[in-house]
């Protein structure tokens, strides 16, 4: 096979994936933030009511992602990929023209079949099979889609609605990506290094073989899978639950204008910590022990907004620290799968790692909610470290079993 003239095809690979995930996380992760306040303002249906469809928006995800490595196999990229734009498009639609109840059954339904074709397991398998050295960076790269997801979409959407009201704005978005999203997936996501005459990364040769012994039984079953879903899970609860609580804590100190610029940093950094981890992680490096950093990293931005009170400059110290990681707790699990088991499973670890996360962080802006009401500002980031501490001790104690099911 001989390498093409010009930049490697799995860069524009990398770019179609970012894209995806603009799409994917704008309507999908950021969105639903937006369409609370948008049918309680339009339509008076009690804030509980309409978080309870969010819930099981991200429920109903959880449990169709399981099955994404098979329908993979059994339709290819191509379609499921731009079945998961269509959902998105359908389920933004549907949201943005609810007008009783009910009618937001079907939209999360829809933005849950969209979510779970079309977020990190389907995003790692389109990037995965053209990197293998580089893929850290390749992955933080499409991965940073998700980031600019909340950066571009979350104005995108107010500008709509201020505009065209909800339910027009719903349209333009849904246009937006279905016409996109479906010349995209066709362009750039149906070919493979094999079939174009190249191998991963653009090397002149396959990579070094590294045979891993699969490891016995079901996954749940296996100490590696439960250490890796239990401190992620964790992580999310705490990632989720703070960022939706942070503007409450930091606008009384900050302002409502200075919150908000705040979060648009946590966001940003979020891009610079996932980068650098992409680009600078040796390939030697336990990525346990990279996970715990970062988790650790997130603790001690928390610790610094319980300590912070109404200090502006701690506020804005800590938020950045605790921003600087949340990007890697989507980019960290499939290179930890990568290194942990053999190629062949690594889409059903992340397939079910990624159900087992759901399952756990829908219920993290309630319980953070619950907490900032209950004992005030300092309540949800002192529970966050606390899940962080956790999570970091609990990624470490895997390394164990993960080294003995390598042996």
């Amino acid at each position: 096979m001989a390498q093409r003239a010009g930049v490697f095809f799995g860069w524009q690979v990398v770019a179609a994936a970012f894209v995806v995930a603009v799409f994917s996380w704008g309507i999908n992760f950021y969105g639903p933030s937006v369409y609370l306040h948008a049918l309680h303002a339009r339509e008076g249906w009690p804030l509980s009511l309409i978080s309870a469809a969010i819930t099981l928006h991200f429920l109903a995800s959880g449990a169709i992602v399981t099955r994404l490595p098979g329908l993979h196999r059994r339709f290819g990229l191509v379609a499921v990929t731009r079945t998961g734009l269509l959902a998105c498009a359908a389920g933004a639609l549907a949201w943005g023209h609810a007008t009783a109840p009910w009618q937001m059954l079907p939209a999360a339904l829809l933005t849950a079949l969209g979510w779970a074709l079309t977020s990190g397991v389907a995003i790692n398998a389109m990037v995965a099979p053209w990197f293998d050295r580089r893929r850290g960076a390749a992955l933080s790269m499409a991965f940073n889609g998700a980031s600019f997801g909340g950066v571009l979409f979350t104005p995108f959407w107010a500008a709509l609605i201020a505009a065209c009201g909800f339910a027009g704005a719903s349209a333009w978005v849904a246009l937006l990506v279905a016409a996109v999203g479906w010349v995209l997936a066709g362009r750039w996501l149906g070919a493979t290094p094999a079939a174009m005459g190249l191998y991963p990364d653009g090397a002149a040769g396959p990579p070094p073989a590294r045979p891993l012994a699969a490891p016995a039984g079901p996954l749940w079953r296996q100490g590696p899978f439960r250490s890796l879903s239990l401190a992620f899970a964790l992580g999310l609860v705490a990632q989720m639950g703070l960022l939706t609580t942070l503007f409450s804590i930091l606008a009384p100190a900050l302002g409502e204008a200075g919150a908000g610029v705040a979060m648009s940093l946590a966001t940003a950094c979020a891009v610079v910590g996932r980068t650098v981890v992409g680009v600078a992680l040796p390939p030697g490096l336990d990525r346990r022990l990279a996970g715990s950093a970062n988790f650790l990293l997130q603790a001690a931005g928390c610790l610094v907004l319980v300590l912070a009170g109404d200090g502006a400059v701690a506020l804005v110290v800590g938020v950045l620290l605790f921003g600087l990681g949340i990007g890697n707790l989507l980019s960290l699990p499939p290179l930890i799968a990568q290194a942990e088991w053999p190629a062949e499973q690594v889409a059903a670890v992340l397939a079910l790692l990624t159900a087992v996360n759901q399952a756990f962080y829908a219920f993290g802006p309630a319980i953070f909610g619950a907490a900032l009401q209950g004992w005030g500002a300092a309540a949800p980031p002192a529970l966050a470290a606390g899940l962080q501490l956790v999570a970091a001790w609990v990624l470490l104690l895997g390394r164990r079993s993960a080294t003995a099911a390598r042996r």
